[in-house]
């Protein structure tokens, strides 16, 4: 259990880092004052909380889980946290540059720029790159909020933009390699396949926090 430690109003850098390090709980306003204001001030609906990160560090440590992919990692909280917080190497995949760069300047300014990188590009129209993990929180929701919101209209947000990302999601995990481990926060709008089974889950989370292991090759894939 995350032991809690009270950093001062104004936590540094490294009493975040370090905190992260140690296992210990942390306020999300401690570590999202690291972030651009305007993505600051999306971090409650649109990335990971530290809580869930945390959870989720440990277990990708506890399953020896070494490489990560963060589906839609926006600016790139819960890849810098999770290297943070774990032995992980972690890898971003978003869309729009602006988010892009904000999660390497994040990364560069917490240290671990040499475990985290960020890969700018849509899902389906660039390589899926090679992990033993793929996070998703909820990474196609955008494409069905209200217009309010969105993080900006600078790529396609539409239903069928959601119905194809979905459907590509669904795809990979029945070609994915037996073993791959997939970590759902909140879903993805899609099904997991029957050759996937839980190995571990958090009911106690704002949302579920599960993660699943692919136990057989599927059907569709052989």
């Amino acid at each position: 259990m995350n032991t809690s430690v009270k950093l001062a109003r104004s936590p540094s850098v490294e009493d975040v880092a370090h905190a992260l390090r140690s296992g210990r709980s942390l306020d999300d306003q401690a570590f999202d004052r690291f972030l651009p204001g305007r993505w600051r001030r999306a971090s409650s609906q649109h990335w990971t909380p530290l809580v869930v990160i945390q959870r989720v560090a440990a277990w990708l440590d506890e399953l020896g889980v070494k490489t990560v992919v963060d589906i839609g990692s926006g600016a790139g909280k819960f890849c810098v946290a999770t290297a943070l917080a774990s032995q992980c190497q972690v890898t971003g995949l978003e869309q729009r540059l602006r988010l892009v760069e904000a999660g390497r300047d994040l990364a560069r300014r917490f240290g671990v720029g040499e475990r985290v990188r960020f890969v700018h590009g849509a899902l389906g129209r660039c390589p899926l790159p090679e992990a033993d993990a793929y996070y998703l929180y909820n990474p196609f929701g955008e494409d069905i909020f209200e217009s309010e919101e969105h993080l900006g209209d600078d790529v396609e947000l539409s239903d069928e933009r959601y119905e194809r990302d979905v459907a590509f999601m669904e795809a990979f995990l029945e070609r994915a390699r037996v073993g791959t481990y997939i970590v759902k926060y909140n879903g993805f709008g899609g099904q997991m396949p029957p050759a996937y089974k839980t190995v571990r889950v958090d009911r106690e989370m704002p949302n579920v926090l599960r993660v699943w292991q692919k136990s057989r090759p599927s059907l569709r894939s052989t």
